[in-house]
């Protein structure tokens, strides 16, 4: 395989096989509410819609090397633009639906995109504002009235997705392509500046979708439910292209707010997600037995004792406890994931080893894995069958790693970027010149697999020598319910302080419930001082990248006066 695209031309001798299931108004089923029901979509039915897309980029003059942005909801339209563009040797350009004008503009003008497909008109007069030379657009679902009149300017044109593509189009095609060819440049969050644009190769993608089907069974009757954006590059390489390789139907989430009944209608058999929604799930579950001094009991017998099972630890009396307490109180909850769930893989950030112990001690198989864009993205998997939660598990075949003189660990491979985009000194930054990429992730390796510590560029160094990398402190601290949000802060000073998102303004209490938090970690890993807000930080409000991360600059730069003030106070207790 050299091409991405043969990940959907390898399907082409079973036109009928079901591919990909998608919510859509119009669509007709016994169940469907005011019009809109889940809809099938085959293999035949996936590659003339991609074959659509094909004759049109060719009637544009579209050439090789050519990019296409993305900023779509997931769905049958990002599979065949993305599988179109990559058949044909053009550039996939992803960007996230939820970010804001001023990023997706900067996104397109950097990469010189020469079409831009969004999901409606809505954010076409902020891009405007901002990119007098707009690439010319494709609205899947504009209105017809959004879309007259937009025609003033060829450099600023605006199709429907009717008007774009032609009624008919000859057979789809899949290029030979040299293994170096680039598919897609992956803007990554940027936590401490502008994105920038990761260089993958269809080579080094398809290597990493072939190792990663050696960590997981997968089969071609399994379903997936999709709930990460597939600009998300664990999203589309996990979630999109192995299934794809696979042969695993994908069904498209509509949404956080009804992935409940999402779970209930497709009832998925595999769920990959990041660990943000396990968390959610918990929250539910705790919530749900929080009545009941029983159900509680009960249910933390059932995933004490499950979670000693797993373990090979359990004696007789806690493995019949089990047996028993498990279809009594697990299996209910696990029917809330649909029923048929067979495995969890969680990935993009740190899974806390509570999620882990809870849903593993309930009976649901979960596996943590560990990546960056940069990579493809996966690095490293826990096993089935070999699956420690506290690690993220054995580093994938065909890579290699080391670890830098700064404890940082460094991979290389055939997963591994060809660089940044038009950022070479960026790319020499993280990459040498003999392809070691380095993760910027500090990291213990214990037989073989990988514990990760914390991240080089986010350690935190207190005046007296002291330093940390604060990622471990800040997920304790979240497991206190007070605490919506939370961030560390003190580089330089000699006592921490803790930001945080949360209802409560009692200050005293809130140092008391985060040193609670803390108690296990080194004595200087304390916070004196709390400073509470109530704003969460988002995505629109800059505090957050599209993947949720927190931009300590952004963050610490807005409250930059309440620290001061804070830190003005000359405490030297």
């Amino acid at each position: 395989m050299n091409n991405l695209a043969q990940l959907l031309q390898r399907h082409a001798d079973t036109p009928d096989k079901v591919l990909y299931r998608q919510w859509e108004t119009g669509a007709t089923a016994e169940d469907s509410a005011e019009g809109a029901a889940w809809r099938d979509y085959t293999v035949a039915q996936v590659i003339a819609l991609a074959a659509r897309w094909q004759q049109a980029f060719r009637a544009r003059g579209f050439e090789k090397g050519d990019r296409i942005a993305i900023c779509l909801k997931n769905g049958v339209q990002w599979v065949a633009i993305d599988q179109a563009a990559l058949g044909m040797g053009l550039v996939v350009v992803p960007l996230y639906v939820i970010d804001n004008a001023e990023n997706i503009a900067w996104c397109v003008d950097n990469s010189d995109a020469r079409l831009l497909v969004l999901d409606t008109a809505r954010a076409l007069p902020r891009l405007r504002e901002l990119m007098p030379s707009l690439p010319p657009v494709v609205c899947i679902e504009a209105p017809a009235a959004a879309a007259a009149g937009e025609r003033q300017s060829p450099l600023a044109q605006v199709d429907t997705v009717d008007t774009f593509l032609p009624a008919s189009a000859p057979p789809f095609e899949v290029h030979a392509l040299e293994p170096d060819t680039l598919a897609t440049i992956v803007y990554t969050s940027g936590t401490t500046g502008k994105p920038k644009g990761v260089k993958l190769s269809h080579a080094s993608i398809l290597a990493n979708v072939e190792a990663s089907s050696k960590v997981i069974e997968l089969r071609d009757t399994d379903t997936s439910l999709s709930v990460l954006p597939m600009s998300h590059m664990f999203e589309r390489t996990c979630g999109c292209y192995l299934m794809l390789y696979a042969g695993v139907c994908v069904a498209y989430s509509r949404g956080i707010q009804q992935i409940a009944d999402d779970l209930a209608a497709v009832r998925p058999t595999l769920l990959v997600a990041v660990p943000r929604l396990f968390e959610r799930f918990l929250a539910r579950i705790e919530q749900a037995v929080a009545g009941s001094a029983v159900k509680r009991t009960l249910f933390r017998m059932t995933v004490r004792y499950g979670w000693k099972v797993f373990l090979g630890e359990a004696n007789l009396f806690e493995r019949l406890a089990y047996a028993r307490l498990q279809p009594l109180v697990a299996v209910p909850i696990l029917d809330k994931l649909g029923g048929r769930l067979r495995l969890a893989a969680a990935g993009g950030a740190k899974l806390e080893l509570r999620i882990a112990q809870t849903f593993i001690g309930l009976g649901l198989k979960m596996i943590q894995g560990y990546g960056m864009t940069e990579a493809s993205p996966v690095i490293a998997g826990n096993r089935e069958d070999d699956n420690d939660p506290s690690s993220v598990g054995q580093l994938l075949d065909g890579l290699e790693s080391r670890i830098s003189d700064a404890g940082e660990l460094l991979v290389r491979g055939p997963s591994v970027m060809q660089g940044y985009w038009r950022n070479p000194e960026a790319t020499a930054r993280v990459l040498s010149p003999e392809g070691w990429l380095n993760t910027g992730d500090i990291v213990e390796i214990r037989n073989g697999k990988i514990y990760i510590r914390g991240r080089s560029k986010d350690i935190i160094v207190l005046s007296n020598g002291e330093k940390f990398p604060p990622e471990e402190a800040e997920a304790a601290l979240l497991d206190e319910p007070v605490f919506e949000q939370v961030m560390l802060v003190g580089e330089g000073r000699h006592f921490l302080t803790l930001l945080c998102v949360t209802q409560e303004t009692d200050e005293k209490k809130l140092v008391r419930l985060a040193n609670q938090q803390l108690k296990d970690f080194p004595r200087y890993v304390r916070v004196r001082r709390a400073i509470a807000v109530k704003e969460p930080w988002t995505i629109d409000n800059g505090m957050l990248t599209p993947t949720l991360k927190v931009k300590r600059p952004v963050v610490t730069e807005r409250f930059a006066h309440s620290i001061e003030a804070i830190y003005g106070r000359g405490m030297d207790d």
